[in-house]
């Protein structure tokens, strides 16, 4: 595709931005352009306006870096969840995740990654200071640890136990009806669901 003469270079710059986009090749890339060109103006500024509005008033929440239309996000403002119970997550897809079970009523705290020294993650680059901040104020009865099985993801949840261990907490982990080496993201809801509410002292997995 790279060696295809485009027509018209505002065509190219077009599919190059497209492409940009995880899982959008170039042949992907030149159908959306084209799909977009077949579109009324009208819809298509609409769709230019959702974006825009999306990289400058979306917010994340200043209690659990939730994404969020407000400073605070809908589940942490609302006095009918549980705010003693905070379940630790990767990203904002697994809140949408654990959301969908319906089976959990606590609050959340999004860490935004996993620690990978491959990667060139530390604790230093996650929310990891926030949630000791939330501890230190003794309003936390329980941590769950939803993080991923994988290996980043149990290596974050034994940091954070070992980090917190001190504190007056009751920590637990998901169970493993999420398989081994899954993301959590992908996981059925059913399967989820039965795993947040199945789940286990933390310290079992600590040999």
């Amino acid at each position: 595709m790279s060696d295809i003469e485009f027509p018209s270079k505002i065509l190219e710059n077009a599919v190059n931005e497209f492409s940009r986009l995880p899982g959008i090749g170039k042949k992907s890339a030149l159908r959306l352009s084209l799909h977009i060109l077949k579109q009324d103006k009208e819809s298509v500024y609409r769709f230019a306006e959702a974006i825009t509005t999306l990289i400058d008033e979306i917010k994340y929440c200043q209690n659990c870096f939730n994404i969020s239309d407000s400073d605070i996000c809908s589940i942490c403002s609302n006095p009918r969840r549980d705010h003693s119970l905070v379940c630790v997550v990767e990203n904002v897809r697994d809140v949408m995740a654990i959301e969908n079970t319906h089976q959990y009523n606590g609050i959340y705290h999004v860490l935004g990654g996993l620690i990978s020294p491959m990667d060139g993650t530390g604790p230093d680059d996650l929310t990891i200071a926030p949630l000791e901040e939330k501890l230190k104020k003794g309003e936390i009865k329980e941590i769950i640890f939803a993080l991923s099985t994988t290996m980043e993801g149990d290596t974050t949840n034994f940091y954070l136990y070992r980090k917190f261990q001190n504190y007056p907490v009751k920590f637990t982990t998901i169970a493993r009806g999420v398989a081994i080496g899954d993301e959590l993201e992908y996981a059925d809801e059913v399967t989820l669901g039965r795993s947040l509410v199945d789940r286990q002292p933390f310290e079992k997995n600590v040999q």
